[in-house]
């Protein structure tokens, strides 16, 4: 009785004991891919500007497609939140340098939640043919909607803008940000499947059975090999696509840096100091171009908040830029703040010619949330009394804009605007034969963030086949050549100008012609995805009730 009663009570001590250790596998198991999902989601923004390592994103996107690969779509809506926050709380964290860690916390928080979803559908299609097409098509969806909502969306962020110095970057070109970002998941799901095709090729002929697969191995290895090797081959196919030639002739430019004051000084005393940084600039450019050192410009840019004084209403502000203007002999584009009869307040850009004054605006139509405008205010300010820095709400502008400086079109996408591809194509399509991004970028410090805005711009040159001039305040200023090189740029927070005689061009490109069509194919594309995997997990579902 002894001994079988102490049997008895060694197995009831020892019956328990597995448990524990399942629990610990299963969080192994969980904590493994949970892990590699936000590190490769880090390894995604390592590839983005100011780095120039463009290509860690095939190895992000690869390691994500292992996480996601096979498993539920819970499971592939948490690995996407960790590999979107992974990406986005250090792409965006300029977004708190005057604000503090909230408002980034929080943007980061929402902006990863579309990765989520799109986790979620990446699990869902991981098991059809061409997993990685589908994929891709997903991604590009999930850009899609984060670039329209909410509040006008924030595609800050998307693929295409961590490739201004890849391979893949003529596809711009072709159609746009939606295929330059496509090839890129396409080729870094590739590389992933193809890895997995070889492994299981090898456990097949490892286990001395590969005839009963062997067709279906080679269509599935072919299509991994594909999803690499035709964005590659598109990218070099593009290429005659980026062009500098001058079609339209040339035209000589200035942009001008007048940099920001330190800090100290009081509100209205910063916007006068900053406008006459501009103006002291500009006239220290005249003075280079009478001694010969400087080239005449045709035409003049200044950033966005050059003159934050409205000079339709201040007669001082109004003489300074008039000022400028004859000292340099040439039409300069002044960023302004203007408030109308109406009371209505624009970021606005206006069209200063030295004889004839001020002709023409140019009304910001893509203004920032919680920057320039504040959405839901009475319920956002319950929660944060910073809604109080944005003390009157700008309103939009509703027409491109398109200046006509000494015979050259000039289009304006102000600073926010270059992210968003509407807003930069139809200046062309309105007949921009160069583009300006002017922008003020003094309240983020010597964050990333000039360096990415920098990089959307060499996306957009490209894009529609354009010189793209960043005419910015405290820097980094730089002339783009359509080929998307920086043939100049400025150093930070330093007063400078730069003068170039660059090439004007007015034919389109596919993707400039095409406009939302690509985008909207590869929507459609995830979408047909999305219900090939539904149906066939319904169809498998029933099949198995049936048996």
């Amino acid at each position: 009785m002894t001994a079988t009663t102490t049997s008895v009570d060694e197995s009831e001590q020892l019956g328990p004991r597995p448990a524990p250790a399942s629990r610990k596998a299963r969080f192994l198991r969980a904590l493994v891919p949970a892990t590699a999902a936000a590190l490769s989601g880090v390894l995604l923004y390592v590839s983005f500007p100011p780095r120039t390592l463009w290509w860690l994103a095939l190895p992000a996107f690869a390691v994500f497609a292992w996480c996601l690969h096979g498993r539920s779509w819970k499971a592939g809506l948490g690995l996407g939140y960790l590999f979107g926050l992974g990406f986005l709380l250090p792409l965006l964290v300029w977004t708190g340098v005057e604000v503090g860690p909230g408002p980034w916390l929080a943007l980061a928080a929402i902006e990863a939640m579309f990765v989520a979803l799109v986790g979620a559908g990446i699990t869902a299609v991981s098991r059809l043919p061409g997993y990685p097409l589908w994929a891709a098509a997903l991604w590009v969806a999930g850009e899609a909607a984060r670039a329209r909502v909410p509040f006008s969306g924030f595609p800050w962020g998307k693929i295409a803008f961590g490739q201004a110095d890849g391979v893949f970057l003529p596809l711009a070109a072709l159609g746009g940000t939606p295929v330059l970002g496509f090839a890129v998941v396409l080729c870094g799901f590739g590389l992933y499947e193809i890895v997995r095709q070889v492994r299981e090729a090898r456990a097949v002929r490892d286990g001395g059975d590969g005839h009963s697969t062997r067709g279906v191995r080679r269509g599935a290895a072919a299509a991994a090999l594909l999803s690499v090797l035709v964005p590659v081959a598109g990218a070099f196919a593009a290429r005659p696509l980026v062009s500098d030639d001058a079609e339209d002739g040339t035209a000589t430019v200035a942009a001008i840096q007048g940099n920001v004051p330190q800090a100290g000084l009081e509100f209205n005393a910063q916007r006068r100091a900053v406008l006459d940084h501009h103006v002291r600039e500009t006239q220290r450019l005249a003075d280079r171009v009478k001694a010969g050192k400087a080239k005449q410009p045709d035409f003049v840019l200044w950033p966005e908040n050059s003159s934050d004084i409205d000079p339709f209403t201040n007669p001082d502000a109004r003489e300074a830029i008039e000022r400028a203007v004859k000292a340099i002999g040439a039409p300069i584009s002044v960023g302004g703040v203007v408030e109308t009869k109406d009371g209505k307040l624009f970021n606005e850009q206006i069209l200063w010619d030295p004889k004839k004054g001020p002709t023409d605006t140019y009304d910001k139509r893509q203004i920032q949330p919680f920057g320039e405008y504040i959405p839901l205010r009475g319920l956002v300010g319950f929660f944060s009394s910073d809604v109080g820095m944005v003390r009157q709400d700008f309103s939009r502008g509703t027409k491109p804009g398109v200046f006509t400086m000494a015979g050259t079109k000039v289009g304006l996408a102000t600073c926010y605007e270059a992210a968003f591809d509407w807003a930069v194509r139809d200046t062309v399509t309105h007949g921009a034969q160069l583009i300006s991004v002017p922008s003020n970028n003094a309240t983020f410090d010597r964050s990333e963030m000039t360096y990415q805005q920098l990089a959307m711009s060499r996306i957009r040159a490209v894009e529609h086949s354009r010189t793209v001039t960043v005419p910015v305040t405290s820097g980094v200023s730089a002339i783009i050549m359509p080929d998307g090189h920086v043939s100049q740029k400025t150093k930070w927070f330093t007063a400078d100008s730069l003068v170039e005689e660059v090439p004007l061009r007015s034919s389109q490109t596919p993707a400039t012609r095409s406009g939302v069509l690509p985008e909207g194919i590869l929507v459609l594309l995830a979408a047909a995805g999305l219900g090939w995997a539904v149906t066939a997990g319904v169809r498998a579902k029933r099949a198995g009730q049936g048996s």
